[in-house]
């Protein structure tokens, strides 16, 4: 199950780790996708710190974390390729993958329902 930020990022359990990315709806509104700053392997990041940013040729938009955590791998794949982020934005173009997370976090994100009812507000 996903969950999701009122900053757009999304956070996915995998095991006792998270993935973490932009939502569709950020990478359709910031259109073709042409750069993506990743976070470095090993950075400690807490709840709203910056763990990059995703330029396209509109603009540019920090990534957030969504929940408090250690960095263990990152998506390299955008290095080459940051239009993976255009078109398989909760998939194939997630950001980065957390280690000693904190379940509670997940308290004060929105599942997807939620989320898509937020949208709607904006």
């Amino acid at each position: 199950m996903k969950y999701y930020s009122r900053e757009h990022e999304w956070v996915k359990l995998d095991g006792d780790d998270a993935i973490v990315g932009i939502t569709g709806f950020v990478a359709k509104e910031l259109g073709d996708i042409t750069y993506v700053e990743l976070p470095r392997e090993g950075a400690d990041f807490i709840v709203g710190d910056s763990i990059g940013i995703v330029e396209s040729v509109k603009d540019s938009v920090d990534v957030f974390c969504p929940i408090s955590g250690t960095v263990i791998a990152i998506n390299r794949n955008l290095d080459d390729d940051p239009g993976i982020i255009n078109r398989s934005p909760e998939e194939k173009g997630w950001i980065c993958k957390l280690e000693n997370i904190d379940l509670a976090e997940f308290d004060d994100l929105m599942e997807e329902a939620d989320y898509l009812k937020y949208l709607k507000t904006l």
